[in-house]
């Protein structure tokens, strides 16, 4: 039987050991500080930015909302985060996307402070990634290391795949795995013969955002998978033929309107993976952990403990 990598037993491992790290930073200064921007009223948007503020609200931390409007300028909304950016209790700078069409994603992302970027996107911190310097490094791929590590699944030495090129994932990861001394190859949607490429991974990254892509052609026997897609069905047929017209997910289907599942097909993970994250349950809950995991380490270094 294949072990399941459990993403929200590690996420509550690691929510404990942060609240003596945040207790310690309040008892001699402050608690943490966090500031999230939201702009419009995507839902989505609004979910993940409530998640975001009540874990770090839970975990002891200060942090704050800043909505506004769907109608906002670039140039006003750069102003709102470089005064985030001089504030002395805001350690973390969260611009929840994605933003309006008339805002410049690319200038509001840039110009949030390198120190407070907790999401670890800004070039100088994806810098310091590339050349090995400590740095806030990005959420999801920093989770899937801890899972990896956690697990004790050996990671120096072996073959690593990631399917997808991504800047929010892909291409940090495969730095990440580089980086503890994996051997890695980086797939996409030009990769010649991906279901050869894959199989040759002790350790194969499914990030691509497509429903049940990788099948067990793809999957080397005791393969570590690692599955970061969400993907979303809305169809009962796709359902029926994915999940092999299990009764327990077409009744959630015919219960929710929708079932999720990874870019790993779940037969093909039960059948040929030695350990493998399940969708859901798996690398998403890592995600945010990591987000509170970054606000602590930033202002431990703004507060000098």
């Amino acid at each position: 039987m294949p072990t399941i990598l459990d993403g929200n037993r590690i996420r509550d491992a690691i929510k404990e050991e942060l609240r003596p790290r945040i207790a310690r930073l309040a008892a001699a200064k402050r608690p943490p500080g966090f500031a999230a921007v939201l702009v419009g009223n995507n839902p989505a948007s609004e979910t993940y930015v409530r998640t975001k503020t009540k874990t770090s609200q839970d975990l002891g931390m200060c942090s704050q909302k800043l909505a506004l409007p769907e109608s906002i300028t670039t140039e006003e909304l750069l102003a709102i985060v470089n005064h985030l950016n001089t504030r002395k209790d805001v350690d973390g700078i969260l611009v929840q996307l994605p933003l309006p069409p008339q805002v410049d994603t690319k200038r509001i992302l840039l110009s949030v402070a390198p120190d407070k970027d907790v999401d670890g996107l800004h070039p100088y911190n994806v810098g310091c990634l590339v050349a090995g310097l400590p740095a806030l490094r990005p959420c999801t791929p920093a989770g899937i290391l801890q899972l990896l590590q956690r697990y004790e699944i050996p990671i120096a030495g072996r073959r690593a795949v990631v399917v997808g090129r991504s800047d929010l994932v892909g291409k940090p990861v495969a730095l990440i795995l580089l980086e503890r001394n994996a051997t890695v190859t980086i797939c996409h949607s030009k990769t010649t013969d991906l279901a050869g490429v894959c199989r040759e991974a002790d350790i194969l990254v499914a990030a691509v955002g497509r429903p049940a892509l990788l099948t067990a052609d793809h999957i080397k026997p005791g393969a570590t998978v690692i599955d970061v897609g969400i993907n979303s069905l809305e169809s009962r047929e796709e359902v029926a033929r994915i999940f092999r017209n299990s009764a327990e997910k077409l009744a959630a289907f015919e219960r929710k309107g929708s079932v999720l599942v990874g870019d790993a097909d779940p037969f093909a993970l039960a059948e040929r993976a030695g350990a493998y994250t399940p969708v859901p349950g798996g690398v998403g809950p890592l995600t945010i952990v990591m987000l509170m995991a970054n606000i602590v380490d930033s202002a431990e270094r703004h507060l000098e403990i």
